[in-house]
């Protein structure tokens, strides 16, 4: 018994590390993506916004991911209007940061995953 609760601990508490890196991650990829697009930004917003825009991912995906092609277009649109509606600046500021975002994002995910820290993954950033 004790085995299985020691398991069921760690396995609970590398969820956790995961989710919180994978969200610290994804809000330095905005949050730097929202500085050189906008001029400005503040930490603790863009980890909500990747909260945020992982949520509206997740739904939107949920809802029609399983559209070919389609389905990815339009969960890719809604996190990219709700970086808009975050941030400001229209959609085309909206796509700069995503890029920016995501180039970051993957940059800190590979040198984690080099060094043997995390997987490959970012939570509020699409793809990442």
């Amino acid at each position: 018994m004790d085995f299985e609760y020691s398991n069921m601990v760690k396995d609970t508490l590398n969820s956790a590390i995961t989710f919180v890196t994978s969200l610290l991650v994804g809000a330095i990829g905005i949050h730097y993506g929202a500085i050189a697009v906008l001029g400005g930004s503040e930490f603790t917003f863009a980890v909500i916004a990747a909260l945020i825009g992982a949520t509206v991912w997740g739904l939107a995906s949920f809802f029609s991911g399983w559209i070919p092609l389609l389905g990815s277009l339009i969960t890719f649109l809604a996190w990219l209007i709700t970086i808009n509606l975050l941030y400001g600046g229209g959609l085309i500021a909206a796509l700069q940061i995503a890029i920016i975002a995501w180039i970051i994002s993957v940059v800190i995910l590979f040198v984690l995953s080099l060094i043997g820290l995390t997987d490959t993954r970012a939570i509020g950033v699409p793809g990442a």
